[in-house]
């Protein structure tokens, strides 16, 4: 990370220092930077190429409409999976013409707005969504666009939850089973198939997944085409792996697994990929969320108490499950760090919310530099799958978020109030 980096003892997220964000926004607060945002996005674009390439932002990663809006403005498209993410796409200005509509499970409602509003892809999973898709075009009387996703049961190597190209996956048709399905739908009235989509997993650190990704769908668009299937898109998907280890480095923080400090980066995948892709002569959507905002996120929370229980040390922080429910989800890493590092001195600690549930952690049997009652900390690489996984249980409020520009810090989601749980 460029933009958030200590200067000597301090972390800062630009020129702005984050002991003076949870002093003015209070904690738990998300800080997001700018300058982190547009850096991840370009490398990716500039990697893609132009032409009738398109990077399109996953808005399931975080879609806050001030984050969205600045991708708009890099002409950036959108990957939506619900009418709700469609809804907020198109009011941060994403063009329908640059928004694929991805998910397993459409609703006819969906479906509907979705037509609509004239977007360019339904990213299709299955023979009855195809039914459906068709019969919402004939009674709209409207012709759509239609990508079906393909599953190539290759792994990703990644966590069981965000592994999604595999047999056993509720995602995409089976490879075995492609031919047919695209057959089938190219029967259908007032469909227009002409894409393959993919989407092997999300937080993948080795290329080598996606090098057979890529060399599966070139041999299945050939094999398409020869069947008299007309391919001219193909949409990737996304799934880069980012830096949840080690994120940050200071001679006082302990050091944390250095086999995470060899991920390759998107720009790097992209390019490794890009040849074989090419080759079919097809536009190329990519659609990465992770990668373009986790790094520019970090969510701050303060030291409530110091704890001992037998052996065990806790650090009882404001912030809960409810604010970062990776780790409890799926025993997600987060490297957390002290805003000022004061001390080199190093404990081995739980850090744990305020929630009524044994599974709210944050941090478990985690090495971490020595923090006291009061001291902000920050849990890092949270701009991806943080606010927007947030929820009222416990009846606990919402966090705030903030965008830092250089020296300057703007407001985009305030703090709910107890208003807002009735």
């Amino acid at each position: 990370m460029k933009h958030i980096r200590y200067i000597k003892n301090t972390f800062y997220c630009e020129d702005v220092l984050l002991t003076e964000l949870a002093e003015e926004y209070g904690t738990p607060l998300y800080v997001y930077s700018k300058h982190e945002i547009l850096d991840s996005f370009r490398s990716i674009r500039e990697a893609l190429g132009g032409g009738e390439n398109l990077v399109c932002y996953a808005l399931k990663a975080n879609s806050n409409p001030s984050i969205l809006k600045m991708l708009v403005d890099e002409g950036a498209g959108a990957d939506v999976v619900s009418a709700g993410e469609l809804f907020l796409a198109l009011r941060a200005g994403f063009a329908p013409e640059k928004i694929a509509f991805a998910g397993v499970g459409k609703r006819e409602d969906e479906i509907e707005y979705a037509l609509e509003q004239n977007i360019c892809f339904f990213n299709a999973e299955s023979t009855a969504e195809l039914q459906l898709l068709s019969l919402s075009a004939v009674r709209a009387n409207k012709r759509t666009n239609v990508s079906i996703r393909v599953n190539p049961d290759i792994d990703a190597q990644s966590h069981p939850y965000i592994t999604t190209g595999l047999n056993s996956s509720k995602f995409g048709v089976e490879a075995a089973k492609a031919l047919d399905v695209f057959r089938f739908a190219a029967s259908l009235p007032n469909l227009d198939i002409i894409g393959v989509h993919t989407h092997i997993g999300s937080q993948i650190i080795k290329q080598e997944p996606f090098v057979a990704t890529a060399l599966f769908v070139a041999e299945l668009v050939a094999t398409l085409r020869t069947a008299g299937i007309k391919i001219s898109h193909i949409d990737f998907g996304g799934g880069f792996g980012v830096k949840y280890l080690n994120a940050v480095t200071h001679e006082g923080l302990p050091k944390e697994d250095p086999q995470h400090e060899f991920i390759p980066s998107p720009a790097q995948i992209v390019s490794a990929v890009l040849p074989t892709l090419q080759q079919t002569g097809c536009s190329l959507w990519l659609e990465p969320g992770r990668s373009i905002v986790a790094e520019a996120g970090l969510l701050l929370t303060k030291v409530l108490f110091r704890k001992e229980n037998g052996s065990k040390k806790f650090l009882v922080v404001d912030a809960a499950m409810n604010d970062l429910i990776r780790p409890a989800l799926y025993q997600a890493h987060h490297q957390i760090v002290p805003a000022n590092i004061d001390t080199y001195e190093h404990e081995r600690v739980d850090v744990v919310g305020p929630v009524c549930e044994t599974g709210d952690f944050l941090a478990k049997d985690r090495l971490l530099t020595k923090s006291r009652q009061g001291d902000v900390l920050a849990i890092l690489t949270a701009g991806a799958y943080g606010f927007v996984n947030t929820s009222n249980y416990n009846a606990r409020l919402r966090p705030a978020e903030v965008l830092v520009n250089g020296d300057r810090v703007r407001l985009i989601r305030s703090r709910q109030t107890f208003e807002d749980l009735l």
